[in-house]
């Protein structure tokens, strides 16, 4: 809205973005965009169970606080590889709810799995549970539950790999945080200026 005089110009803006963005997956174009994005792109930068170049995944996490450990890990992990950025200030967040039903899933913190967990909760190697989601994706497994690596207290997190599980295909409980990173901690707050809040430091994260 910034950029554009009116309703209509904004309108024919956001075609044009639309226009150069990869095309959705056929599974995902039902889907709320903060749902279905994910599995739009294949970003060169990896992730936990995702290596470069592949077919996106949405993560989620079971608690609020997780989600926000999460987020905080890769604001930190933006400063600590760009030395010369200052401090991030406080930027809102859009943190939702989502339903996810499938009975093709795997859980990796119970048995037999849970025995390497050493694998899949390193801290800084994604090769093992990367390779996990590829044998998953073969298999037409949609989701992997996991613990968090980034939350203190190791709560579970989902990897989706495929957009059916999102039955209703709409997030809902939308709320707003403010998230503010330094190197030696992050801060997650409901309200810039107070409210409900997480602060973790470099230490719990990485």
């Amino acid at each position: 809205m910034r950029l554009t005089d009116s309703l209509e110009e904004q309108a024919s803006l956001e075609l044009v973005l639309e226009e150069s963005k990869p095309p959705l997956p056929p599974a995902a174009r039902r889907l709320h965009y903060l749902l279905a994005t994910p599995f739009r792109y294949r970003p060169h930068i990896s992730s936990r169970f995702r290596a470069p170049l592949e077919a996106g995944v949405w993560y989620g996490a079971e608690a609020l606080r997780t989600a926000l450990a999460e987020k905080s890990y890769w604001r930190l992990r933006f400063l600590l590889d760009s030395p010369a950025t200052p401090d991030l200030k406080p930027v809102p967040h859009t943190a939702f709810g989502a339903a996810v039903r499938t009975a093709a899933a795997v859980d990796l913190t119970v048995a037999p799995l849970a025995r390497d967990a050493s694998v899949w909760t390193h801290r800084v190697s994604y090769q093992g549970t990367q390779a996990l989601a590829a044998l998953a994706r073969q298999a037409q497994i949609q989701l992997i539950r996991y613990q968090s690596v980034r939350d203190p207290e190791h709560a579970a997190c989902a990897a989706v790999l495929d957009p059916a599980p999102f039955g209703r295909g709409k997030p809902h409980s939308q709320h707003t945080w403010f998230i503010a990173a330094s190197r030696a901690r992050v801060r997650c707050a409901q309200d810039e200026r107070g409210g409900a809040s997480w602060e973790f430091t470099r230490e719990q994260l990485v």
